[in-house]
């Protein structure tokens, strides 16, 4: 098979130095697969939390509103704009340079955070195979994680050819596995799986926000992703096989989270109130996937499903690190990150010095709890996925159409409609996640900035590669009309800050002042409001100070 998929002749190396390979449509299939899905690891915890009619309704409504009109954005775009780099070059083109920094910051970060998750989810899905508690035995279960690490980072040192020979594999192994759970599922059907639709009675109209609040965010994250294969599309011989496979994987992950779902509730249903849809999650000892084939199948399917656990993850941590690494190789390039990063390795054409930092940060980061750090991922994440939309339509209007090799049928209606809506689900979803998604996720938008004033400043930005067409403001040593684009930034964070102030207290009412009085988690949520109202009120201070700076020095004609 690997014969079929890479071609091992000669390799081109562009201008930066990384090296093209030639791969097939399948391959970066598998490759968007791992990136997007790689099983259904996280469903489990939709189940309970939002009731299993509720989960599948969301698991079949969100690929529509959110899922496919990315995947439909980022192959229309990789397909006209096919570069390293990948979203961040595209909302650079499309909004300038200090936009495409935050773009391209937000989203590299994320990946840089929750890839260590991966880690840490596949060191619990072993130790709980084995029986063991982490906790107890701390040197072994960092061994295995480091290991981990260090095997995948010489991997992607090796280049984007053995990255996609790897998850071919691993993909290949997790969709089987998943399949035979829709089998053994649905040859075991025991009624419907979308009754009770909610976790509990609706008793009031407000009950709905709650519920479908408690499993959208891992809906839209696991739809999510379809964007990271772009990042490395200057490595391709032929970068037109990732609008290809984006498009022929949307719906087999739709296939990959609806079906073994439906059917392992459904199995469940006549099995007792052990296997009610109450006990779904994804801690060691709940109901899952794993829990249908061993159930129905025997004891041996438990072991199975431990080993494609740890495999999904390594899967995806795998596919990660390309895509993350290449995102700080981009900025570094166009001088808005440190130089270092720019380094490529003459016999792979690899950015190895990316891809170590990857490595390094996950090494540092998974002997935590990492409760503390995912916070800002859903936020950061869909910040950049609203700049993409918005990019899409703006350089519909400026591409001339003989250059796209693909675009979405329907005209600038139909695109602005698949545009608008997410946007507005995006928007959703920053108040409904909780309030220390809502502070955690505020103050990661807001490092943004800051590294961008930094780094511009610092290491000169577009301007030291073409200074004529992104002049600098000398006042400021930024681009000329960033001061009103910080103003910009700033008031809508304060927008938003303002609603969260006006729902958040309403929408966490009950959580506030639970039934035995908790006076911890009461002093908690108050300090939550109190740093929102705090974080808003600064963001309005601010945006006053660079729209008072943007007037007073930047030229009234600014770009």
């Amino acid at each position: 098979m690997a014969k079929d998929n890479f071609t091992s002749g000669m390799m081109d190396t562009a201008a930066n130095g990384l090296k093209k390979h030639k791969m097939s449509v399948f391959t970066v299939v598998f490759m968007v697969f791992a990136l997007v899905a790689a099983g259904c690891y996280g469903i489990e915890d939709m189940i309970p939390e939002a009731g299993p009619g509720l989960t599948l309704i969301m698991l079949i409504a969100l690929p529509f509103v959110w899922g496919l009109p990315f995947g439909l954005v980022a192959s229309e775009l990789g397909s006209v704009r096919p570069q390293e780099g990948g979203y961040y070059k595209w909302v650079q083109e499309a909004l300038g340079e200090f936009w495409g920094f935050q773009a391209g910051w937000w989203r590299t970060i994320s990946i840089y955070i929750d890839n260590t998750l991966y880690v840490v989810l596949a060191g619990g899905y072993l130790f709980g195979m084995m029986g063991l508690d982490q906790e107890e035995h701390p040197v072994l279960a960092y061994a295995f994680k480091a290991v981990m690490i260090l095997i995948f980072m010489g991997i992607n040192i090796r280049g984007v050819k053995d990255v996609g020979i790897v998850t071919n594999a691993l993909s290949i192994f997790v969709i089987a596995a998943f399949a035979m759970v829709a089998i053994i599922g649905f040859a075991n059907w025991g009624g419907n799986p979308f009754e009770p639709l909610t976790a509990a009675p609706i008793e009031a109209p407000s009950d709905w926000i709650f519920y479908i609040g408690a499993g959208i965010s891992i809906g839209m994250w696991m739809y999510s992703g379809y964007e990271s294969m772009s990042t490395i599309a200057g490595e391709l011989e032929d970068p037109q096989v990732i609008p290809k496979a984006t498009l022929i994987t949307v719906p087999l992950i739709m296939a990959t989270y609806i079906l073994p779902t439906m059917a392992g509730i459904s199995a469940f249903k006549t099995e007792g109130a052990d296997f009610g849809f109450e006990n779904w999650g994804s801690d060691a000892g709940m109901v899952g996937y794993a829990s249908v084939a061993e159930h129905f199948v025997g004891p041996a399917f438990g072991i199975f499903f431990g080993i494609v656990a740890v495999v999904a993850q390594c899967s995806i941590f795998n596919t990660y690190i390309a895509s993350g690494s290449r995102g700080f190789f981009a900025l570094a390039e166009d001088n808005l990150a440190p130089k270092f990063m720019v380094k490529v390795d003459k016999k792979h054409g690899v950015p190895y010095i990316a891809v170590i930092s990857v490595a390094v940060v996950n090494l540092i980061l998974c002997q935590f709890a990492f409760s503390t750090l995912v916070v800002v991922d859903v936020f950061l994440l869909v910040s950049s996925y609203i700049l993409v939309y918005i990019s899409a339509i703006i350089l519909r209007r400026r591409i001339p159409k003989s250059e796209y090799k693909f675009r979405i049928p329907g005209g600038m209606g139909f695109l602005k409609l698949i545009c608008i809506v997410p946007i507005c689900i995006a928007v959703i979803s920053f108040l409904i996640n909780g309030s220390d998604y809502f502070i955690g996720g505020m103050l990661g938008i807001i490092s943004g900035p800051i590294l961008y004033f930094i780094w511009k400043r610092y290491f000169g930005g577009l301007a030291k590669k073409d200074p004529e067409g992104n002049p600098v403001n000398k006042k400021t040593g930024l681009a000329l009309g960033d001061m009103k684009r910080l103003a910009i930034l700033f008031g809508a964070l304060a927008a938003v800050g303002v609603l969260g102030c006006l729902f958040l207290p309403w929408y966490e009412a009950d959580w506030s002042y639970p039934d035995d009085y908790d006076m911890t988690l009461f002093a908690t949520q108050n300090a939550l409001f109190a740093g929102i109202r705090i974080v808003t009120i600064a963001c309005v201070c601010l945006t006053a100070i660079f729209g008072f700076l943007g007037r007073a020095v930047e030229p009234r004609k600014a770009k």
